[in-house]
Parts: C-alpha cells; structure tokens; sequence
C-alpha cells in the first residue's frame, strides 16, 4: 500500500507556463484520488507514456508507471492488461505520438476492445520538436518544417475510433476542467476500449486558447449508446480552423473486451508470467 505516500512527486515540473498539460494531470490526479477513497487502491493503476511532452506526466506521478517506445503505449498498455486483468491500465499519447507512428495499434486496440484507457494530449502539433505538423494540424498550418503550409487536411479520429470499433469515445478541452475530470473518470472505469481525445493547449508553438474558448460547446449526452448519432456529432468539426467543436460522451456501448476473463492475479500467474520474462531477456 502507499502508506500515505503523496500522489503527486517531488520532480520538478518542466512544462511550459500556459500548456494544457497542467490541467491534464491535475484531471487525473483527482480521478486517481476519488477512486481510492471508493476504495481502487493506487497499486491497481499503471500509467504508460509514449515520447513527447505529455510523457512527462508520469514523472509527476508517484504511480507504478512505464515509458514506451514513439507510438507504442498501446502495445505496452495492452501487455500489461493481458498480465494482470485487475489493473486499471492508463494510456498518455500526443497527437504525433498516437495518430500518425501509433495509429495502427490504436485502430486494433479499438477493434479488439482493449479494457484500457487512452488519454490523447492532443495539441495538434510536435510540441517537444519545436513546432512540426501533425495528423491533427489544421490545413494550411505553417510549421518548422512546413513554412508554406500543409497541403492536406486532418484526420478526424474521432470518426477513425468510431468506425474501428471503439466503445467509448469521448473529447474533452483542457481548459474546461470538470468536465475533462468527468470524462476521464468515466473512461477509466469503462469496461473496455476507451479513448478521450483532449484538445490541449500548446501555449508556446500553437496557441489555439481564443479559438477554442470561442469554438467549444458541451453536447448534452442524451443519446450516446446511438451509434448513427454518434457518427454525426463526431462529423460536425472535422479538425478545421472553424467551429463550432463539440465536448463530451459521443459514443458508449458494452460489449465483450479483451482480456475477457477477468482471472485474479494469482502468486502462480506471477511466477509464470516472470518465468516468460526471464526466458526472454
């Protein structure tokens, strides 16, 4: 148990001022903490992060944690998962990381109905690089490596996760707190694949604060087991320089997830699951 030990660490934080991620981890900080007081002990949660600046919020956690590869949390994720069904598997990935090198593991995880949560820091550009374009990036966006503008238009993941088969997909704003909390919570403890695409500020390469506090609206929610319904709201903004965006729920729908038998982790499933490791290393 974590003794009192406090959730947050003592590492120094090195995100610019005014980056979205600030909000981000202070979401999950109090989703974290809720469940434990209903009684999820902090040991059943992992964190997993790709490269990039969101992956530093596992720095500032003191939760059992794992780096991965560029686009490849969900690979790492979904192992974990398959070792231990009992944990509370937690995904982070930046736009880059998870939609242009990770899109493949996204759209099988979506398919296989991984019970894991993905946590899109979606800032729509390559933030730790200074500045690049994205799959997200709008058409036109003039970046380091593209000064006379992209010449395609974005990808729309929501539509992408709705059509591989997701079962809960959401968007929240950084900048609109409890309901980024809300939803983030929902996430976690939704029996399958869920995904929340976050679109978070990147204060210092693309500052998109007056467009989004302008463009942004909550939908009410009413009809999100829908799935038809659910391919609308997600058409209405497709990643454009123009509104309006909507927030929430879009889609939410049970069926059987991967791993399906939730076995309980066992002393024998360890010693077997280290045997493997071992053998391999």
């Amino acid at each position: 148990m974590n003794q009192g030990i406090p959730l947050v660490s003592g590492t120094k934080n090195t995100w610019c001022p005014g980056c979205g991620n600030f909000a981000i981890q202070h979401a999950v900080r109090f989703v974290i903490e809720e469940l434990e007081r209903e009684g999820i002990p902090r040991e059943r949660i992992v964190l997993v992060s790709g490269i990039g600046c969101h992956a530093k919020i596992v720095d500032y956690f003191q939760v059992n944690s794992f780096y991965s590869l560029h686009g490849r949390t969900i690979p790492v994720a979904t192992g974990i998962k398959m070792a231990n069904p009992d944990l509370y598997v937690i995904c982070f990935a930046g736009d880059g990381d998870l939609y242009a090198e990770g899109l493949d593991h996204l759209v099988h995880a979506a398919k296989r109905n991984v019970d894991i949560t993905v946590i899109c820091h979606n800032n729509r550009v390559y933030g730790l690089t200074t500045g690049q374009y994205t799959p997200t990036s709008p058409y036109g966006y003039k970046g380091r490596s593209t000064p006379q503008g992209i010449h395609e238009s974005p990808l729309n993941v929501i539509e992408v996760l709705l059509g591989s088969g997701a079962t809960f997909v959401a968007r929240a704003y950084s900048r609109r707190l409890p309901l980024l909390r809300r939803i983030i919570r929902e996430a976690v403890l939704h029996p399958g694949f869920a995904h929340v695409d976050v679109l978070q500020i990147c204060a210092t390469f693309y500052n998109l604060t007056a467009f989004y506090d302008e463009q942004v609206y909550e939908t009410t929610e009413t009809n999100v087991s829908q799935f038809d319904f659910a391919c609308r709201t997600g058409h209405l903004w497709q990643y454009a320089e123009k509104g309006p965006i909507p927030l929430g729920i879009f889609y939410r729908t049970i069926r059987p997830s991967f791993p399906e038998k939730k076995e309980p982790f066992t002393k024998d499933r360890a010693l077997a699951v280290k045997e493997i490791i071992s053998r391999y290393s």
